[in-house]
Order: C-alpha cells, then structure tokens, then sequence
C-alpha cells in the first residue's frame, strides 16, 4: 500500500497542474459567461440563459490523465514502480480528484442557486435536467462522469504505451466503425425511434451515474489488462 501512496504522491508533485488549475480554468470560464450574459441584458430571455461550459473541466480531467499514461508512467517506471503500483495509484488520484471536484460543482450550483444565477439567472452549474432530489445524487451526478471521463484518458494513454501510434490509430478507426456499423443497422432496422425512447426513459441518475460507472470499470479493467505488457 506504501508504494501506492508513493505512486499517487509522485503524480501530485506538481499538485497546481492536478488540484488548482482545473478549478481555476473552470473560474476563468464562469466569469466570461458571466459577463457575456450581463454585457447582453435582456436579449437573451432567462430561461435561455443556460450553458454546458462546466464540459470544460470534465474535459481537462481526460487530457490530464491521458499525459498521466505517456508521461508519468515512464518515470515512475524508471524508479522501480511496479504497474501494479502505478495503476492503483492512479485509481487514487482520479478517485481524489473526482470527489473534491464533485463537491466543488455541488456547492457552486448551490450557491448559483442562492443568487440567482450570479444576477443573471445563468445556468452554469445547476443545469435544469441535472437537479436531483437530494444533495448526495446530486453530487454523484457531477463526480462519476470525472471517473469515467478519466478512465477513458487513461485506457488511451495505456493504449498508446502498449501499442503506440498505431494502437491509437486502431482504436479510433474501430472506435468509427462500430459507431457507424451501429447506426446503419439502426436505420436500416428503422429502430431509431426505440433508441430515442430508451434514452428519454432513462432517468439522468442513469444516465450520468450508473452507464458512466459501468464504462469506468470497464475500461479500468481492459487498461489493467494491457498496461501489464507495456513497455515505458
């Protein structure tokens, strides 16, 4: 377990780049909408004044942990880390972030709540289709997509270590196919008013909860299985 820790403390060595930027690049966009929704007054109606800039700092976590694989990785294994080791502690430092940064949304959207949003009635953190009835959904809804988000920037990474280039080139191109496979069988079984139904049926606890938990340990599990053969 001490090699875990060490592991994790080794990634957060450079702690303003995993704990502080992201929120702060996530101020940094708040502020501009802010000012652009007040700049604009009444042009745009209130119930129109709703943004998915908070993607910004999902977005951040997913291309922070995809550098975690191609440049942590080959450090930490020059210092006689084991895979083992690193993996777990990476699950530490992404199960860290997440839950600090899910917090963080959930007591921002309170407080945009509270001041109705920032003076002008923005939407930036308590987004109408997110709100949930109780305060810990409501921050499962903001913290699991960060894991499944990382998740997916780690198995790219890994992907990359074990394969490179090529790997990646792989993994898109039949990342496309199956999508494009997908939606011909769908057009041609006329099936998309089923598909649309079954999303719109789902609940967003569902859909931002449990599906994301399901991809994360998924892709958890298949980045455990190829990054014990990659080389740094």
């Amino acid at each position: 377990m001490k090699r875990v820790f060490d592991v994790a403390r080794i990634q957060t060595v450079n702690w303003f780049w995993i704990f502080a930027f992201p929120p702060l690049l996530l101020f940094l966009v708040l502020v501009l909408n802010v000012g652009l929704f007040a700049a604009i007054g009444d042009v745009t109606p209130p119930e129109g004044r709703t943004t998915g800039a908070v993607l910004s700092i999902y977005m951040v976590m997913l291309m922070a942990h995809l550098q975690t694989m191609t440049q942590v990785f080959p450090f930490a294994l020059g210092l006689s880390v084991t895979r083992r080791a690193f993996y777990a502690g990476t699950g530490l430092v992404v199960g860290a972030q997440s839950v600090l940064f899910g917090l963080l949304l959930l007591v921002m959207g309170l407080i945009e709540t509270a001041t109705g949003g920032w003076g002008t009635n923005l939407k930036f953190f308590a987004i109408p289709f997110l709100i949930q009835d109780n305060l810990l959904a409501q921050w499962l809804v903001y913290t699991v997509p960060f894991v499944a988000l990382s998740a997916i920037g780690v198995f790219i990474g890994v992907v990359f270590k074990r394969w490179g280039q090529p790997g990646v080139y792989a993994l898109t191109v039949g990342t496309v196919l199956v999508l494009a496979g997908a939606a011909i069988v769908v057009t041609w079984q006329r099936w998309w008013p089923a598909v649309g139904s079954f999303f719109t049926d789902q609940s967003i606890f569902s859909l931002l909860v449990v599906y994301p938990l399901v991809i994360a340990l998924v892709l958890g599990g298949g980045g455990w299985l190829a990054i014990r053969r990659a080389t740094p």
